[in-house]
C-alpha cells in the first residue's frame, strides 16, 4: 500500500502512525512537509515543499488565514505532482492535517483516492476558547473574523471522504451536521515509555539543577507560556504556595513565547510574571524545552503536576502527566473534563481562582495516601482509554476501512 501523510511540521500528530505504518516494510509510506524540523523515522521518505509565500500584505484581516490556507494547498499539490512525476509515486490513501489549508486540494489532483483528515479546531465566538465564561465579552467584529477563519476548514469538511478528531470536546466544536460522521481517535499514549518510576528524582546536569532532596516538587510544562495555558495564573498559585511552605520547589518546562492567543506588545508572559515577582527565585526553576528523556524524568519525580488550559484543545501533556502516574491538579475546563474526574484520577480547581489552585495543589501536597491513589487512577485512565496499542488499532481500521 502506497501511504502519503500530510503536515506542514513533520511528523506532528502523525509520528507514532507514521512510524509504525513505515517499520512494517509492507508499505511504502510518503510524508510532504515544509518543515522536517531535523526528524527522521525509519521507513518515512520525507518529501519537502517550499514555505509559501505570506499573505497579500493589506489583505482583509478576516482573510489572511483563508489565503495562507490557499498558499498552502497549492504547495502541497505541486508537492503530489512532483512526487508523481519524479518517482512514480501515487498514493492509495492520503491522511492530512486539515487546519493549515495541507489538505485544501488534494481531492482535485487525486479525486478517486481516499482522502482522510485529522480535524483538530473549528473555531466558535461563543462557547470554546474565544469566549467561554458567562462575563467574557466578544465585538461584533471578532465574531465576524471568527466565522471568516473557518472558511477552509469547512471546505476541507467537505472534501474529505474521512474525518476524524482526538477528543469528543474537539468533536463538539464542529458543526452539528458534519459531527454524526466525525470519528473520535486520539493518537495515543505510548504507555511503554511513559509510565510511573516511584523513587526517581529530578536532576538536570545541563542545567546544573541536582533536586534529589526535593521533598515537594511542584511541576508545570507548556509549548510556551500564555494564558491560554493558565500560566499567569499557575505563577499567582505557587506564589501562595511557595510562601507557606518552604521546602517545596517548582519546575516549569517550555520555552517563553506565546502559541496561542494574542501576542503581547513589547514583552513576554514570563518577563510580566518576573517584573510582579513575589516568589522565591531561588526555588522557582524555569528549565526551558526539554529532550523526551528529560521531560518523563520531570514528570515521574513530580510530586504535584499542574494543568491548566482554557477550552481549547487538550494538550498530549496532560494525558502523559496522566500516563506517567502523576498526581494532577487540572483546570475544571471541559477538554480536562472528558479525561480527569475530580476526586477520581486527578484533583480539579477553578481555572480562574489562583487561590483554588494553590488550594488543590496543597490538599495533594499534604496527603500522600491520596497522591497515590490518584496517581494510579491516572494510569489506569489512560491505559484503558488512551493506551497509543488501542489508539494504532482505531486508526488502521479507519485507513483500512477508507479503502473499501
Amino acid at each position: 500500500m502506497n501511504i502519503l501523510f500530510l503536515h506542514p511540521n513533520f511528523p506532528g500528530q502523525f509520528l507514532q502512525l507514521s512510524r509504525y505504518l513505515g517499520g512494517t516494510g509492507r508499505h511504502k509510506v510518503m510524508f510532504l512537509s515544509k518543515d522536517q524540523n531535523g526528524s527522521k523515522l525509519p521507513g518515512v521518505q520525507v518529501g519537502m515543499y517550499p514555505k509559501p509565500r505570506e499573505a497579500t500584505k493589506d489583505i482583509h484581516r478576516y482573510l489572511k488565514l483563508a489565503e495562507e490556507a490557499v498558499l498552502e494547498g497549492q504547495e502541497v499539490v505541486r508537492g503530489i505532482d512532483s512526487l508523481k512525476q519524479q518517482i512514480n509515486f501515487t498514493p492509495d490513501v492520503v491522511v492530512g492535517h486539515t487546519g493549515w489549508g495541507s489538505t485544501l486540494y488534494v481531492k482535485d489532483i487525486l479525486p478517486k483516492v481516499p482522502l482522510i483528515g485529522y480535524f483538530e479546531w473549528y473555531y466558535n465566538s461563543i462557547g470554546g476558547d474565544s469566549c467561554y465564561w458567562p462575563d467574557e465579552t466578544i465585538s461584533i467584529d471578532d465574531m465576524c473574523r471568527i466565522r471568516t477563519i473557518n472558511a477552509h476548514h469547512l471546505l476541507n469538511l467537505q472534501a474529505c471522504d474521512v474525518r476524524y478528531t482526538p477528543t469528543n470536546w474537539q468533536k463538539a466544536q464542529f458543526p452539528a451536521v458534519y459531527q454524526d460522521g466525525m470519528q473520535v481517535i486520539h493518537e495515543g499514549v505510548e504507555t511503554d515509555f511513559i509510565k510511573p518510576q516511584p523513587g526517581r528524582k529530578f536532576i538536570l546536569e545541563r542545567e546544573k539543577l541536582n533536586l534529589s532532596d526535593c521533598e515537594e516538587l511542584i511541576t508545570y510544562v507548556s509549548r510556551g507560556f500564555e494564558p491560554y495555558r493558565g500560566f499567569p495564573q499557575f505563577m499567582d498559585a505557587i506564589r501562595l504556595v511557595l510562601e507557606r511552605r518552604p521546602k517545596a520547589h517548582v519546575v516549569i518546562c517550555g520555552t517563553d513565547k506565546t502559541c496561542y492567543g494574542p501576542q503581547l506588545a513589547g514583552k513576554t508572559w514570563k518577563q510580566v510574571e518576573e517584573e510582579k515577582g513575589g516568589y522565591d527565585k531561588s526555588r522557582v526553576h524555569f528549565v526551558g524545552h526539554c529532550s523526551r528523556d528529560e521531560y518523563l524524568m520531570l514528570l515521574q519525580a513530580s510530586t504535584v503536576h499542574v494543568y491548566l488550559t482554557r477550552p481549547f484543545i487538550l494538550s498530549w501533556s496532560c494525558l502523559e502527566a496522566l500516563g506517567a502516574g502523576c498526581c494532577l491538579v487540572s483546570s475544571a475546563t471541559p477538554p480536562v473534563e472528558e479525561a480527569v474526574e475530580d476526586g477520581v484520577n486527578g484533583l480539579l480547581a477553578n481555572f480562574r481562582r489562583p487561590e483554588h489552585i494553590a488550594m488543590r495543589i496543597e490538599e495533594a501536597l499534604d496527603n500522600p495516601e491520596l497522591r497515590a491513589r490518584l496517581g494510579k487512577a491516572a494510569r489506569e485512565t489512560v491505559l484503558e482509554k488512551y493506551d497509543l496499542k488501542d489508539c494504532m488499532k482505531a486508526q488502521l481500521n479507519m485507513i483500512y476501512g477508507a479503502m473499501k
